[in-house]
Order: structure tokens, then C-alpha cells, then sequence
């Protein structure tokens, strides 16, 4: 598979590079898109340099290698579900409420930050970064599990299942829009939530009566 320039100028050798024309946040985007492409363990920084079209020696001028890069994206991804958990966590109203709130927010983030979180989903321990990605994945898990009992625990949710499995459903749901949403569709966050919420929690819900 070939990696084309990202919106930057090619560097072939034969002419300078434009100064000003990248900067952290644009090689970020640039690392990103070629860690999903070849996977992060495929990939080597002279690969990263000629996507960005620059040298090698300009990269490390801005970061220290690609685990720093790996580093920033998974950061990104779960910075943002961390924010949208403890927003939930904190709230005062009933678990079922604050768990739709958690799940309205994670599909915010993945709106916002789908490159960042496609990533994480496919981290699979082969360096420290990535080994520390997966546990705060898991304490999110636990955290979330905690949430779906106290909503069963409260009578809101069915108490037949357990609530691990039904966390872990329940975000495989919200994940599995990484494989198929893309910005600038017909579908916005706020849609994408409502779908999520319908599906997830309606068959989960106790009803009245």
C-alpha cells in the first residue's frame, strides 16, 4: 500500500522545505492516518517523514518518534471518554439518566475525534503506550459497569443480564460506528446519539406497569 503527502509539500531531495507548513497537530494527523493504513508496528518513521512530505531530521525536530505521536492520539481518544464518563459519574440524577448522558457524550467524542478513537480500538499491547491505553480502557470498562448496575440496582434497567456484558454490548455499539460513520454525512452527533440511545437502552429499560 502506497502513502501518499498528506496536504503537505513532498520532499524529494532536490528543493527545500517550505517552512511554516506543518506543525505537531498536522503531523499528528499525518502519523494517524498511517498507523491505520499499516498499523502502528508496520510503520517506521521514514515512512511517517515521506507521507508528510519532509525529511526525517524535520520530524524529530517536533516530537521524539512515533510512540510520542501514538501517544498523543491515544491521549486524545481517551481523554475525551474519561471527560464524558466523570461528567456522568458526577450528575445527580438517577444511573439510567446519567448513563444515557455517558453514552450521548461518547458518541460526541467519537464524532469529534474519530480518527483518534479508531485507533485506540485497535491498540493491542505491543508497546508501553499502548499497554497503558488498555488498562485505562479496562478502568472505563469497570467504571461503566459500576454504572450499569447501580441503574439495575435502582430498578431502571432489567437485572437479568450482567452488567459487565451488558457494558461491554453497550460500547461495542457506540465502537462499531468507527467502522462505517464518516463526517459530512446526513448524520450528525446528535443523531448518531439518539439512534444509540434508542437501541441500547430501549429493549434494557423497565417500563411502567
Amino acid at each position: 500500500m502506497s502513502v501518499e503527502p498528506i496536504a503537505l509539500p513532498v520532499d524529494e531531495g532536490k528543493q527545500p522545505e517550505r517552512k511554516g507548513r506543518y506543525d505537531v497537530e498536522s503531523l499528528l494527523a499525518v502519523a494517524v492516518q498511517v498507523f491505520r493504513e499499516r498499523g502502528y508496528d508496520g510503520t517506521s518513521m521514514d515512512e511517517l517523514a515521506r507521507a508528510a512530505g519532509i525529511t526525517k531530521s524535520s520530524f524529530y525536530h517536533h516530537v521524539k518518534g512515533k510512540e510520542e505521536l501514538l501517544r498523543r492520539s491515544l491521549d486524545r481518544a481517551l481523554g475525551g471518554l474519561f471527560a464524558a464518563l466523570e461528567a456522568a459519574e458526577v450528575g445527580s440524577g438517577r444511573a439510567v439518566d446519567r448513563l444515557e448522558q455517558l453514552l450521548r457524550g461518547s458518541v460526541a467524542v467519537l464524532v469529534a475525534e474519530l480518527p483518534h478513537v479508531t485507533l485506540l480500538l485497535r491498540v493491542r499491547g505491543n508497546s508501553e503506550t499502548e499497554r497503558a491505553a488498555l488498562a485505562r480502557r479496562r478502568e472505563f470498562d469497570h467504571r461503566v459497569t459500576a454504572l450499569v448496575a447501580a441503574a439495575m440496582a435502582e430498578g431502571d434497567l432489567r437485572s437479568g443480564a450482567d452488567p459487565a456484558l451488558v457494558a461491554r454490548l453497550l460500547f461495542g455499539l457506540v465502537n462499531s460506528l468507527t467502522e462505517w460513520y464518516r463526517p459530512g454525512g446526513e448524520l450528525g452527533a446528535a443523531a448518531l446519539a439518539d439512534g444509540v440511545v434508542e437501541l441500547a437502552l430501549g429493549g434494557l429499560r423497565v417500563r411502567p406497569g
